[in-house]
């Protein structure tokens, strides 16, 4: 088994100011066959308003690596992260350890601190005494290329 800390590529600030409303169809869509009554559009959605709740404490990161994938995230995908947000046992956080960047599940549990990768090929980081150890923020949503 192996670990894997650094696995946050690259990191970028929200930028606001800027509205950008797209079309937005209320009708869910079915797996099967699309109903002809649907197709007319009831709103329009701002996905910075609906993905990013605290603009001045939110971030994305480009993610490096393979030891989240059980949770949904993938190499090169975007992980919008919040800093506002409380860092409780099991969400899924940024975090610095030894100065290196990592996305790991967050174990808390009888005083002991470990971050869980989402990929059995690796293995927990157990935070020791000693260890330079900070959470940057929770993820909130991942956004990944089909």
């Amino acid at each position: 088994m192996k670990t894997n800390v650094k696995n946050v590529s690259k990191i970028f600030p929200v930028t606001t100011g800027k509205k950008t409303e797209l079309p937005f169809y209320t009708e869910k869509l079915s797996a099967g066959f699309p109903s002809p009554a649907s197709d007319y559009m009831e709103k329009a959605l701002d996905l910075n308003e609906y993905l990013i709740k605290n603009p001045s404490a939110t971030f994305f990161v480009e993610i490096a690596g393979d030891s989240m994938t059980g949770a949904g995230i993938h190499s090169g995908d975007i992980l919008i992260v919040d800093r506002s947000l409380e860092a409780k046992h099991n969400r899924i956080v940024v975090a610095v350890i030894n100065g290196e960047f990592t996305v790991k599940r967050l174990s808390w549990q009888k005083g002991k601190i470990r971050l869980i990768p989402e990929n059995p090929a690796y293995d927990p980081i157990e935070i020791k005494e000693g260890t330079e150890f900070e959470i940057w923020g929770v993820a909130t949503n991942v956004i990944h290329k089909l």
